[in-house]
């Protein structure tokens, strides 16, 4: 069965980035401090960076974030999803228009333009194919940014939210909660490292 994962690294005081985030400072001021766990030595850490990309089987993230990641000082072959970990999902983007260019070519990019319930759809579609080509079931990961997750949650599209707790506070940036009602949610697992709290919960 295809799950559908909100996983994003998050402050002490709830923001996905740092203030002043933009094209050439991605994460905002001191945002680097959220994905720390991402690139630490720790087992854990290394255990469940391993564990999430292995169960992508499509990749959800907004037109901000694409820009970012398909920037010059974006992904590559070091520093993109899951490198060095597994092979490489689908992405699909939910976007208003479509770029002219990509730089990453040689990643599956799909580019829907009828908002985030329509993006989960095609993601969906994406895993399930993967799943049967892999002969194993195999997820649909929104990886940000936090807008996309936020309305995510609001449509009722998500199954589970994987928080990354870093232990810094950020005191601005993108909240990934702005003003939204509390969510239902059961908590399922809490996992301490020496570089952040990764919780996950069922979405109710």
């Amino acid at each position: 069965m295809t799950r559908i994962i909100a996983d994003i690294s998050v402050s002490l005081d709830g923001f996905v980035t740092g203030p002043d985030p933009g094209p050439d400072n991605g994460l905002g001021t001191g945002g680097e401090a959220l994905h720390t766990w991402a690139f630490s030595d720790d087992p854990e850490d290394r255990r469940l960076l391993r564990e999430g990309t292995a169960r992508s089987g499509a990749v959800v993230l907004g037109r901000r974030l694409f820009d970012i990641v398909d920037g010059p000082g974006g992904w590559d072959d070091t520093t993109g999803y899951g490198a060095g970990e597994v092979g490489k999902p689908s992405f699909v983007v939910v976007t208003g228009t479509p770029p002219e260019a990509v730089r990453l070519t040689d990643l599956d990019w799909t580019f829907v333009t009828t908002g985030v319930a329509d993006a989960v759809a095609v993601a969906r579609e994406r895993a399930e194919a993967a799943s049967a080509a892999a002969g194993r079931d195999l997820d649909v990961v929104l990886m940000g940014g936090g807008a996309l997750i936020g309305s995510a949650l609001d449509a009722g599209l998500v199954d589970i939210l994987a928080l990354h707790l870093a232990p810094v506070v950020l005191g601005g940036g993108t909240p990934l909660f702005p003003g939204r009602a509390p969510q239902g949610l059961v908590q399922r697992s809490v996992t301490p490292t020496s570089t952040a709290t990764h919780l996950t919960y069922d979405v109710l």
